[in-house]
């Protein structure tokens, strides 16, 4: 009877130690959903100045963004609140910081590229996220491999909209730029 109660002991104040790590995910979770709204907002894909732009016929259908987007949100919530429950002290608030920096490159693409309806701008932000994404890929390796893996997706899809975005930015230079 002994060893059960202290093993039960034990992990209870293990528990107690690391906390419920639930409100990680939530936390994570909300910051992604956030970030999904605060970049939509900017996205007008269906006006005119996008439709006129000159694309290359590998872009993806319109409809296959949403598709591609929501697991890829989901798997930054998961990875990151997977490795915030892991991480502790620095390493936890770099994590944090590569976190929050990320989010904001990511919804600050869709302001640069249909807020500003600049191409190039758009270029020079995924760019940025895609340091980003290194950057956080790392991070989150560092703590939990398993959750680093599952980012790679989401750093690959942005490496493809970087090169589609350069490509949409060579078809339409600024003097030809649409205007709304």
């Amino acid at each position: 009877m002994r060893l059960i109660s202290d093993r039960a002991s034990a992990e209870s104040s293990e528990s107690v130690e690391r906390g419920p790590s639930w409100h990680l995910y939530a936390a994570t979770g909300a910051a992604v959903v956030a970030t999904a709204v605060a970049g939509g907002k900017a996205v007008d894909a269906d006006g005119t100045w996008y439709k006129t732009l000159d694309k290359p016929p590998w872009q993806p259908p319109g409809w296959a963004f949403g598709v591609v987007w929501t697991p890829l949100y989901a798997s930054v919530a998961w990875a990151t609140g997977r490795a915030l429950t892991k991480a502790r002290g620095e390493v936890r608030r770099r994590l944090v910081a590569d976190l929050a920096s990320n989010l904001a490159l990511n919804a600050g693409w869709n302001w640069a590229f249909f807020g500003l309806r600049s191409p190039s701008a758009g270029v020079a932000a995924t760019l940025a996220l895609d340091a980003g994404n290194v950057r956080l890929l790392r991070r989150v390796a560092q703590v939990d491999r398993a959750a680093g893996w599952s980012l790679v997706p989401y750093a690959l899809w942005c490496g493809f909209a970087t090169a589609l975005n350069v490509s949409i930015a060579r078809r339409n230079p600024i003097g030809r730029r649409s205007r709304p």
